[in-house]
């Protein structure tokens, strides 16, 4: 029973790069690539000639939050640099 079951997997597996490598290898697709490869300019302007242009209604919004400056100027002063300085 299980040499069938990974017979089929083997088989599923197989048949799925198959159809897969034969699409890719297509005309068809081979032929859109190029297609949407040597226009990609014309695509891109022709998508983005009816964008809408939004209005600008973030004015004054950001207000600067200095109280994390103050915060700092009040703390005690760090002592870091004086733990290497040798005496």
């Amino acid at each position: 029973m299980i040499k069938i079951a990974n017979t089929f997997l083997i088989l599923t597996v197989m048949v799925f790069f198959f159809i897969t490598y034969k699409y890719y290898s297509s005309n068809k697709n081979i032929e859109a690539k190029d297609f949407n490869r040597n226009n990609i300019n014309e695509i891109i302007n022709k998508k983005i000639s009816n964008l809408p242009v939004l209005l600008n209604d973030t004015n004054n919004v950001i207000e600067f939050n200095d109280g994390f400056s103050d915060e700092i100027k009040n703390e005690k002063p760090r002592k870091f640099w004086d733990l290497l300085k040798s005496e």
